[in-house]
């Protein structure tokens, strides 16, 4: 049958599979809305989540810390990783720490917990410096210092301003020296053809520069300031362990020992750990943290987004658990 003007006839079923098609993209887009939705829902409860349970973790931290300190307690301090301004090893936050401690009136003694290759001689004779002026004005607060696995060069500096000096068997503890390294590229300029051109207002501006090659009168003056440094660093263990130290003709030349033989020369006292000195020598076993923290929210912000990374990256399947 056809239409008035002789055109093809019109079948009421010819646009049913659009109409069907229209339908289902429809459906689909809702269905894909909704899915979006309730992923959006659940990161959200999962920050908020999160932030509820770290002011609860860290409330409850507070609490029990001033719980602990309201008692009579040792206090400990740790010293940990490179010690730089640049670091949570700096002279400043150690310095923060001793300071809370030793004002604390329920505080018996002090721990200095050390796990440090050393650092900056400046940052080390700050905190070694604060650390005599300390027990000059707290006479009845003894500290002691305990090297868990490594309490080298400048940690060492630090702890031999302790009382006493505690190690483990297999600690790692002294390289009383000072070095500055750097590379060279003369030759690998010669070989490349590389030409430097080094400007300088002062003839000794350019010292040390690695594409020029070394000139004895500044390596001599380099070893000068280096060998001053060191003296001032065996000056300082001198003071701090005094009568204690072996005579021993490498004790200073910068090599490293065992906790057991850094007993045995002097440079450490004992075997014992934290606990132990809490424990055995200070006879109060409640140990309190006073090492300075990051403040909250820092704290939230680093844990959020290492969390949210790996939720995200199980998600996309770049995370451990999701590749394959």
């Amino acid at each position: 049958m056809f239409g008035r003007e002789g055109k093809e006839p019109v079948h009421e079923g010819s646009n049913g599979w659009e109409r069907e098609l229209l339908e289902r993209l429809s459906t689909a887009s809702l269905k894909e809305q909704r899915h979006a939705r309730r992923w959006n829902i659940f990161f959200k409860l999962l920050i908020f989540s999160y932030l509820f349970l770290l002011i609860y973790l860290g409330m409850q931290g507070a609490e029990l810390g001033d719980a602990a300190k309201a008692k009579e307690h040792t206090a400990m301090v740790e010293v940990n990783g490179m010690i730089s301004d640049a670091t949570r090893a700096n002279a400043d936050t150690i310095i923060e720490g001793l300071r809370d401690a030793f004002k604390d009136e329920k505080t018996k003694g002090v721990v200095l917990r050390i796990n440090s290759p050393g650092g900056s001689p400046v940052q080390s004779d700050y905190v070694y410096r604060e650390i005599r002026r300390l027990r000059e004005l707290y006479p009845t607060i003894p500290l002691h210092a305990v090297i868990v696995d490594v309490g080298a060069s400048g940690a060492y500096y630090i702890a031999s301003a302790a009382d006493n000096i505690y190690v483990n068997p297999a600690s790692i503890v002294g390289s009383i020296g000072v070095l500055m390294n750097g590379f060279g590229f003369t030759g690998a300029m010669e070989k490349l053809g590389v030409e430097r051109r080094l400007l300088t207002a002062g003839e000794s501006k350019g010292m040390l520069d690695p594409f020029t090659p070394l000139q004895e009168d500044e390596v001599t003056h380099v070893k000068g300031l280096l060998d001053e440094i060191h003296q001032q660093f065996i000056a300082a263990v001198k003071e701090g362990r005094g009568e204690r130290l072996r005579d021993e003709p490498q004790l200073f030349s910068g090599k490293f020992w065992t906790g057991e033989q850094s007993i045995s020369l002097g440079l450490a006292d004992a075997i014992g750990d934290v606990d132990f000195v809490a424990r055995e020598v200070l006879k109060v076993e409640q140990v309190v943290d006073y090492t300075p923290k990051p403040d909250l929210f820092k704290r939230f912000a680093d844990r959020l987004g290492a969390a949210m990374a790996n939720v995200l990256g199980e998600q996309l399947g770049l995370s451990p658990a999701g590749l394959r």
